[in-house]
């Protein structure tokens, strides 16, 4: 019961992370918002789980470990609901910022639960179990979010998670009626405060830049120096403090420094395409939502097909594990970034699928590998840094790759729209299409729909090829850890 309890409230929060994703572009046309705006759904609610997340440990300690547990539901489940009744764009982010919070110790909370409940010669089957769990949300998420917001509009998508969140906190409350233990310990609030500023205001700045023209704006250079102090009031107390926030000699460790880069990376790959195909799909292609969720549990199949084959291939070469998975993952992005306006739900499935093979089979030996060397005493903390670092890297690189879309479809708009003229001679042609002759207002205007569409075409298609740079640009960083013992 415990299992499923944890399992079912993982479930939950794993179904959110894609369910977003897939409503995206019928919350833009509601809401009315820009391919910028609307990215800020996903990426402030990455940055709350990332500040939030480091906090487990102490709030566990202070609250005991159901109430954690039961009250992280209770806030995740009604931010839900109240993100089903936004009525403006910047509420829906407020209460999915509440979902990033109140969610961030679910999954920290459930893995520590499971490991801490059943004895350690069936950590390895209980963990397998959860792992599917975990897997579960992401796959289901899409598919049954899509269907809902078909059915009847996107606010129901969210309204879906309110009763099994209510099942999950009877579950809670019941089940975990002996984990209750506190105890009283410290949290640096100096330290914890300097890092969630520095984190929101870069956040913020790559979010707002494109729109306010980047450094001509009094506010990007603003959320810049306060990024830059907070940066450095958070260093300089960390190596002063008895007891920071974040312990720096976390870094002295080889494997989880150079864990905690490929762990940027791996967050960089782990959302963005799930943020840029929805618009593609719905925008470019006319696909309605059912099809995009369907296409979109794609990543989740992927997953799944990996899940099956990372416990004897990280056993035994846990470091070709890693770098066979971020190669899967950089031959996706460049598959991705060869596709054309005219692509098909093959290309589309076939691409997410190995993308998610390939995450799949580099996160657990990366984590494994990450933490092989670590002393057993800084595990926990570690834990906090790795998922900090993991969701803040997805945060950003998501805004950045919307940035690179942004300008990218305005660029090469520019650019075509400068052959559309009387003296192109390509445009007397008699086999032009009649719709798109220049003399007339009609024609002219579906032209630049046409240019439109192939402009952001080409700014999905840089975006992809960023994806499969940063995919390729992780794998030597592998090679520099030490091999962890195998695993018996």
């Amino acid at each position: 019961m415990i299992l499923l309890t944890v399992q079912l409230s993982t479930l939950l929060f794993g179904m959110t992370i894609t369910l977003a994703n897939v409503v995206l572009p019928q919350i833009r046309g509601a809401l009315s918002a820009t391919q910028d705006e609307i990215a800020w759904v996903i990426t402030l609610n990455l940055v709350a789980t990332a500040v939030a997340t480091p906090m487990t440990g102490w709030l566990a300690s202070r609250l005991g470990w159901r109430n954690l547990m039961f009250y992280s539901v209770l806030g995740f489940t009604v931010s839900s609901f109240l993100c089903g009744i936004a009525d403006s764009l910047e509420t829906l982010i407020l209460y999915r910022v509440g979902q990033g919070l109140f969610g961030a110790t679910i999954m920290p909370m459930g893995q520590g639960i499971v490991l801490a409940t059943f004895p350690r010669q069936l950590h390895t089957a209980v963990m397998v179990i959860w792992g599917a769990g975990s897997v579960m949300g992401p796959v289901f998420g899409p598919i049954i979010g899509s269907m809902m917001t078909e059915a009847y509009n996107w606010r129901y998508a969210f309204f879906m998670i309110v009763p099994p969140g209510i099942v999950a906190m009877v579950c809670i409350w019941f089940v975990l009626a002996e984990y209750k233990d506190r105890t009283r310990t410290q949290l640096d609030w100096t330290g914890f405060l300097a890092l969630s500023v520095a984190i929101t205001a870069v956040q913020l700045m790559i979010d707002r830049g494109q729109r306010l023209d980047w450094f001509e704006s009094p506010e990007i250079c603003l959320e810049a120096a306060v990024a830059a102090i907070a940066f450095w009031i958070f260093a300089a107390h960390s190596l002063t403090a008895s007891r920071p926030f974040l312990d720096p000699r976390l870094l002295l460790d080889r494997n989880f420094s150079i864990g905690l880069v490929i762990a940027f990376f791996m967050g960089m790959l782990s959302f963005t395409s799930l943020v840029l195909f929805p618009g593609l799909l719905h925008d470019l292609r006319g696909y309605p939502d059912s099809t995009i969720g369907l296409l979109l549990a794609a990543r989740g199949t992927g997953n799944w097909i990996a899940f099956l084959v990372v416990v004897p291939f990280s056993r035994r070469y846990p470091r070709l594990a890693v770098a066979t998975g971020l190669t899967a993952q950089a031959i996706a992005g460049w598959a991705m970034a060869q596709l054309d306006i005219n692509l098909g739900s093959f290309d589309v499935f076939w691409t997410n699928a190995l993308q998610g093979f390939g995450f799949g089979l580099a996160y657990t030996p990366m984590t494994v590998l990450a933490f092989a060397t670590l002393p057993a005493h800084q595990i926990t903390e570690g834990s906090g840094v790795f998922t900090l670092v993991r969701n803040f890297g997805a945060s950003l690189y998501i805004s950045v790759t919307v940035v690179l879309l942004v300008r990218s479809t305005a660029t090469n708009y520019s650019r075509l729209s400068e052959f559309i003229t009387p003296y192109n001679k390509t445009l007397s042609f008699p086999g032009l299409p009649a719709a798109w002759d220049i003399d007339s207002v009609s024609g002219l205007m579906r032209l630049a729909g046409e240019i439109q569409l192939q402009a952001a075409m080409i700014g999905y298609i840089n975006a992809f090829y960023l994806l499969a740079l940063t995919a390729a640009a992780g794998m030597p960083l592998v090679w520099l850890m030490r091999a962890a013992p195998r695993l018996r």
